[in-house]
């Protein structure tokens, strides 16, 4: 509305140095770091690029349909592509966020776009093709359009959030409330039921779209993953405090005192009670679900990613609580320490360097010409290196029988490449067991992997990453597959 013209030609110069920078960075990332630091990007990815082969993963309870239909576009061009695409969802997220600190009339509004970046758990996955940040973008676009009066709006838009993660249904709720209890409307809350029913269109337009390219109309619940049962328990269970615990890698442990203090602020004075509510609620809710095993919850920081427009603004408002942040000097130690501890959350993260022997590994069977029929992986990275298809989407479980079967089962100039960690925790499979059926080793390589910038030989966290990689291949039909 009217205050984005009443910003000074100064504070838009700041603000697009901001973005220029960050812009950078994410790029920079994207390059650097190859792969994810879950598995979970790769399938994302893939299961985005495929999607125009296979229509129901548009519809995908797992995939999330608004996920893999916007990132079906830039994902025809590559993985490194869509990682750079969530580089510019990132930005436009970090855009948004300082408009919304604009009109919220916060101090340094434009500061919203290093305080995003600098929050670990951010950082870590503002260049991979994960949900969270996709869900960022629209909670806060739905949220700036919420405060500025937009309600009908803002919550037509925050209907889409259950299309991109599961919070969606939750903070939905949650919009519905903030919808009813609004002061601004001067309509009785029973008049504002029909503006809460808006909340429900991302939800009635994925189940029109599920039975219409799958013609079930019950495609979502039987698509629901086996995992994500109200007391699965699939992913263990953590401490009620869990959050707390992790609390400085989700907000960053020197702008945590900020956080705090925002928090404190904007109770007393009643200012931008939906931001800060929105973040307790979500902390508290992964907190209970963790703690109880439900719906798979894993108890990872970067579930609050989905709110972090919200967390800059609560922190900013801290900010403003302390003079001496004011001196540049002051607010640059801050920031330039925030920065340096994000970047070393991502450079000591493990698993994302198993990308630097999985690219040597391809490279070397690149080399060996040898035909493929199918590939068999145990890493998602691995089949997007090599180029895979659809014919090759994952079939292995966690029952070591079955994989046996099915690997047992899959035709000559069939590679299989496998790792010495995911492959034996997930699927029940050592290096040792493909020769017995049938597969001929071709190369294994052990592996002693560092951060690529901070070199920490303890087993804390930057620490090495002792990894083996292998290749069998198949070479004919053997008794054992007859």
């Amino acid at each position: 509305m009217h205050y984005w013209y009443s910003i000074r030609p100064e504070q838009h110069r700041r603000a697009t140095a901001w973005l220029a920078a960050a812009a950078a960075a994410g790029a920079a990332l994207a390059v650097l770091y190859r792969d994810g630091d879950q598995q979970d990007a790769g399938y994302h990815f893939l299961l985005a690029q495929w999607g125009w082969q296979e229509p129901s993963y548009f519809v995908n309870v797992w995939a999330r349909p608004l996920f893999t239909l916007v990132y079906s576009f830039p994902s025809m061009f590559g993985y490194p592509a869509a990682k750079l695409f969530t580089v510019a969802v990132c930005i436009a997220t970090a855009r948004q966020t300082w408009r919304l600190a604009v009109h919220l009339r916060l101090d340094r509004a434009e500061l919203a776009i290093p305080l995003l970046f600098i929050q670990p758990a951010y950082l870590l996955i503002c260049s991979t093709t994960m949900t969270e940040p996709l869900f960022a973008l629209i909670f806060v676009t739905a949220l700036k359009w919420h405060e500025e009066g937009h309600l009908r709006t803002g919550a037509l838009a925050a209907s889409l959030l259950i299309l991109v993660r599961p919070e969606g249904a939750f903070i939905g709720i949650l919009w519905g409330l903030w919808v009813l209890l609004d002061r601004r409307s001067a309509r009785r809350w029973m008049l504002r039921i029909p503006d809460v029913l808006i909340l429900a269109a991302g939800a009635v337009l994925w189940w029109c779209a599920a039975w219409l390219i799958t013609g079930d109309p019950m495609w979502i619940p039987n698509n629901w993953p086996r995992d994500w049962g109200a007391a699965s328990a699939a992913n263990g269970r953590g401490p009620w405090w869990w959050y707390l615990y992790i609390l400085p890698l989700i907000v960053g442990p020197v702008l945590l005192p900020l956080f705090l203090l925002g928090i404190r602020s904007l109770l007393l004075r009643r200012r931008f009670l939906t931001g800060v509510s929105a973040v307790l609620f979500l902390l508290a809710l992964h907190a209970v679900m963790f703690a109880n095993g439900w719906f798979g919850a894993a108890g990872y920081a970067r579930y609050l990613v989905c709110v972090s427009p919200a967390i800059v603004l609560i922190t900013l408002a801290g900010w403003e609580e302390l003079h001496w942040l004011r001196r540049r000097t002051a607010a640059t130690m801050v920031l330039a320490l925030s920065a340096l501890f994000a970047f070393f959350y991502v450079d000591g993260d493990r698993y994302s360097r198993d990308a630097v022997a999985i690219d040597e590994m391809a490279g070397w069977f690149e080399t060996q010409q040898l035909p493929v029929e199918r590939l068999v992986f145990s890493q998602v990275y691995m089949c997007i290196r090599l180029r895979c298809g659809i014919v090759d989407r994952l079939n292995l479980t966690s029952d070591r029988e079955k994989n046996i079967e099915y690997i047992q089962s899959l035709p000559p100039q069939t590679l299989v490449f496998w790792d010495g960690d995911t492959g034996p925790k997930w699927f029940g499979l050592t290096a040792g067991d493909f020769p017995a059926l049938g597969y001929r080793p071709l190369r294994s390589m052990e592996y002693g992997l560092h951060g690529r910038f901070f070199k920490v030989h303890r087993q804390m966290h930057g620490g090495p990453r002792n990894q083996q990689m292998h290749l069998f291949y198949k070479t004919e039909i053997t008794e054992q597959t007859k």
